[in-house]
């Protein structure tokens, strides 16, 4: 049975290591990995985790340890997913825009690639011909995603080799023998319409047919998580069910057979994240109460950076009277994590919890305003464990050269 956090363990959490503190439920992580495995137990299916959106040695470890693989983004996530014990052949690397110099690294470490550029295929094709299999990553031209920051396979998007270059591709693999053993799309985030990767997989069907070498087809991740109260995510076992039916199809058509490959990320670690906060002034202005806390949009970016919603609660005060409050940060911008919401009385001192923000949360934070990063604490057996401690002034100097 999954150990629940509750308000009390989270409020001992903020007393302990202080605010603000990123909370992972680890027994949540592998509850979400457990729910792909089940959903997908009746398909040749492998999942590795998109360690873009948490990256912290110990969930990487923890991932490890539940039987998922990993995917990574940079030769220094791959290099982090060595260290955390995955084995190069559990390893995927897919990345954009980079030096061919850092997929060199990548083949060197042994690890799966994907190359999403004609000019990086040539490259490898060239040096490397047929000893060393990789994946290609197009871009399907599908509209999809959350909105245009998070859409990644459409006509204008940076992602991918175009469809319409898939004739360079086979030339390439003509002249140089290149071993392709894997295509790849990955359309977007956000992604709740189980058809839209139904569409993906029309369009990696087409294409496979051209590639008789071919071992996987990777779909990518994108998985919808719900942020808002009454809000629907990917319906996981809908998905599996037409993944099922389409790749069986595939099989007795042409008589090969395909694994299939994802890469849910926000998925796995998204619901079991906490960003405590606490509560340091309240200002009422005309009819607005602002609560300010002590964080700011250099902790938790997404509410200003994606327009994201993100439930909050005082868990302080579950009790209190409702009133309406916008929430904001200490940083030196307008940084709103939440306006005019209603919630239970706010005091000076409250602690409030920002809910949904294991991915891209303590990822994508940084020093703005010369502000310390928060503790990370992993919540695992009933225990609280701290897994990152908070900066102090040496980590803002750590690498600054005083000559002057």
């Amino acid at each position: 049975m999954l150990n629940q956090l509750t308000n009390a363990d989270l409020i001992n959490i903020a007393e302990e290591f202080g605010t603000p503190v990123y909370v992972y439920h680890a027994e949540k992580i592998k509850s979400q990995f457990e729910r792909l495995q089940s959903a997908f137990d009746n398909t040749d299916t492998k999942f590795f985790y998109a360690a873009k959106a948490l990256t912290n040695i110990n969930i990487l470890r923890y991932i490890k340890s539940i039987g998922c693989n990993i995917d990574c983004s940079s030769i220094n996530e791959v290099q982090l997913a060595i260290k955390a014990g995955f084995a190069p052949q559990n390893i995927l690397y897919t990345s954009n825009s980079i030096a061919f110099s850092e997929i060199e690294a990548a083949k060197d470490f042994g690890v799966n690639i994907n190359i999403d550029s004609i000019s990086n295929l040539e490259k490898f094709g060239k040096k490397f011909g047929h000893t060393y299999p990789v994946g290609i990553r197009l871009r399907p031209n599908i509209m999809a995603g959350g909105n245009l920051k998070i859409s990644t396979g459409h006509e204008g998007s940076k992602f991918g080799i175009p469809l319409e270059h898939i004739d360079k591709v086979i030339d390439l693999v003509k002249e140089t023998g290149l071993f392709i053993h894997g295509l790849n799309i990955h359309t977007g985030s956000e992604l709740k319409d189980v058809e839209i990767f139904a569409k993906g997989i029309e369009v990696l069907f087409e294409v496979a047919k051209q590639f008789p070498e071919l071992k996987f087809l990777d779909l990518g991740g994108g998985f919808k998580v719900p942020y808002e109260p009454g809000e629907e995510g990917t319906d996981i076992e809908k998905l599996a069910e037409k993944v099922k039916e389409e790749f069986n199809w595939f099989e007795k058509t042409y008589n090969r057979h395909l694994q299939v490959w994802f890469e849910p990320g926000k998925f796995l670690v998204s619901e079991a994240g906490y960003l405590i906060t606490k509560v340091n002034v309240l200002k009422e202005s005309g009819h607005t109460i602002f609560a300010g806390v002590d964080s700011g949009l250099n902790h938790l970016i997404r509410p200003m950076f994606y327009g994201s919603y993100h439930e909050v609660q005082n868990i302080s005060n579950t009790a209190g009277e409702k009133k309406h409050y916008t929430v904001v940060g200490n940083i030196c911008e307008t940084d709103t994590f939440a306006e005019n919401r209603e919630l239970p009385e706010i005091k000076e001192g409250d602690f409030i919890a920002f809910l949904n923000t294991g991915a891209y949360g303590f990822e994508m934070a940084s020093n703005y305003n010369s502000r310390f990063k928060p503790a990370e604490v992993l919540w695992k057996d009933g225990r609280a464990v701290l897994i990152r401690k908070r900066d102090d002034l040496g980590d803002l100097l750590k690498n600054q050269l005083q000559v002057l």
